[in-house]
């Protein structure tokens, strides 16, 4: 069986999602089931239903209500779509114990760090549940050092260049080998 990678589009420049939907569709056309969760996009019908369009090879969850920004949210509803969010990854913690899924997109989950959703501690508890076949594919705008560990291939998106690879663990896909 094939061993899924980690892979990480990370930066401030724009792309990440874009790029971690191409992997999704290159997925579905392989016959790959996919999952798509996102996180801190607002509840955004249009965009949605546009994406749903995709299903059943391409499953897309958002677990927040609100249609506004989190961070323009008061106190109060933050705290809600907080609860709504951490649903969300423990939902995708589901997916990868169970291994429902050959390719989880974790759509800006690395900004529940940044925003104080999520401590990097529970993030790791969900990749540390991952299948060895699982495919993971996490963006956002910060990454964490604890979770680089985590990463078979990290990609940094700046402002103004493109998307420049910053680590890659190749390994032989007979033995499994990792190669220098």
């Amino acid at each position: 069986m094939e061993k899924g990678s980690v892979q990480i589009y990370y930066g401030a420049g724009r792309g990440k999602t874009n790029a971690a939907l191409g992997n999704a569709l290159r997925a579905a056309g392989e016959n790959k089931s996919v999952i798509i969760i996102q996180f801190l996009k607002g509840k955004t019908d249009d965009q949605i239903a546009y994406m749903k369009q995709l299903e059943p090879e391409i499953k897309v969850f958002r677990f927040e209500k609100s249609e506004e920004n989190y961070d323009e949210l008061p106190e109060e509803r933050q705290a809600e779509e907080k609860l709504n969010m951490k649903n969300g990854l423990n939902f995708a913690k589901k997916v990868l114990v169970t291994g429902e899924c050959n390719v989880l997109i974790l759509d800006e989950v690395l900004g529940l760090i940044d925003a104080g959703v999520i401590s990097s501690e529970e993030l790791e508890a969900v990749l540390k549940a991952k299948m060895d076949e699982t495919e993971v594919i996490m963006t956002g705008r910060v990454l964490e050092e604890s979770i680089r560990s985590y990463a078979d291939e990290i990609y940094k998106k700046n402002k103004k260049e493109n998307v420049k690879c910053l680590h890659r663990t190749l390994t032989d896909s007979s033995s499994g080998a990792i190669l220098r």
